[in-house]
């Protein structure tokens, strides 16, 4: 899968439009809907800031998704350490309100 491809599948599975996108990553719509109309890839600067408004750090990006690798950011990795140190009990009431959301 190429990267536009998957910058558009990404947009897709989060039920962005290119606005949305551009809105969330700080990049113009023109400048998004010109790599797709030009066929031509977005830049590291501009990736990131994609990436970025995904929530995906370039690595995971990158990722295959046949990979079974998971990369965490530093907030993921936060998270998972503030679980950990709960009890059994208060990681089960964290899961369910998490549900909820």
């Amino acid at each position: 899968m190429g990267i536009l491809d998957k910058i558009s599948n990404m947009r897709e599975e989060r039920h962005w439009s290119e606005y949305q996108l551009a809105e969330q990553s700080g990049l113009t719509q023109s400048t998004i809907s010109s790599w797709y109309r030009k066929n031509t890839l977005p830049s590291i600067p501009s990736l990131q800031k994609i990436c970025d408004a995904y929530g995906i750090t370039l690595s995971q990006f990158f990722l295959d998704n046949n990979d079974k690798t998971v990369l965490l950011n530093d907030t993921q990795l936060e998270l998972l350490n503030a679980i950990s140190r709960l009890n059994p009990s208060q990681q089960n009431y964290l899961l369910c309100f998490l549900k909820e959301l």
